[in-house]
């Protein structure tokens, strides 16, 4: 049941993002201008970390042109030029552990404003460090399951450069080191595998099993971190039971 939940988790929350395509546009665009400021300029081939915010921007549809106008920003020193980046961490409820990045003009502005959703819905805003030992830096893929041979695809992962292999009967996710995303990504579709999405994530080494009661103020606070306009990423270490995700069923 607890392999069943993870991938239930995954499409809950990559159905809250699907609807909410306009902003999530707006957020992939700060993705590609923070990547040219500070994994190594313009060039996808040369920044991996650019050809990743690509790559992601392609498989969420975003239009050719939104690609290249927030590039060209980047080379020409607009917009992307006074975003600094950012990291917060602290605890949700539940006790969740939670990393949130941003890309913000105001730093305070920005640190006061994540601070509050934490502390009015039952969070503990915490320092620098504080939980990011939880989690690991890393490349992910994901994509569906049906008709793949469990051990033909971690062959062809492992080939590839990956690290692991996770699959049931509805989906795969493949993780490796967060250099080697593309390359990986490459040979599997090339290799004609299903890749759906792929990304730069922190995987949490552990994780919190978040009760049918906890889990309304769980989503709802995530929810507020990821509409807030500065944030490009939430990572957190919490997993649905499977008591909270039968509720949310019926």
């Amino acid at each position: 049941m607890a392999g069943h939940s993870k991938w239930k988790n995954i499409r809950l929350k990559k159905g809250r993002v699907d609807a909410q395509k306009g902003k999530i546009f707006t957020k992939l665009s700060r993705d590609i201008l923070m990547a040219c400021r500070q994994g190594g300029g313009p060039d996808p081939e040369a920044n991996y970390r650019l050809k990743d915010a690509i790559v992601r921007a392609r498989e969420a549809s975003m239009p050719r042109e939104n690609i290249e106008r927030a590039i060209e920003k980047a080379r020409g020193g607009g917009e992307g030029a006074e975003l600094d980046e950012v990291a917060y961490e602290g605890y949700g409820p539940a006790n969740i552990a939670i990393i949130v990045e941003a890309a913000t003009n105001n730093r305070n502005r920005t640190a006061a404003e994540v601070r509050l959703i934490f502390s009015k819905n039952q969070g503990n805003f915490g320092e620098s460090g504080s939980v990011g030992w939880l989690f690991e830096r890393k490349g992910q893929i994901t994509g569906p399951s049906a008709g793949l041979s469990e051990d033909a695809l971690m062959e062809q992962a492992i080939e590839a450069g990956a690290d692991d292999l996770e699959m049931d009967d509805e989906n795969f996710i493949i993780t490796c080191e967060p250099t080697m995303l593309h390359e990986v990504r490459t040979a599997l579709v090339a290799a004609k595998v299903p890749v759906k999405n792929s990304e730069l994530t922190m995987i949490a080494k552990t994780s919190v099993e978040v009760s049918a009661a906890d889990a309304p103020a769980v989503l709802k606070f995530m929810d507020l971190l990821e509409d807030h306009d500065d944030v490009t990423n939430v990572y957190t270490n919490f997993e649905l039971s499977a008591e909270a995700l039968e509720a949310m069923d019926s």
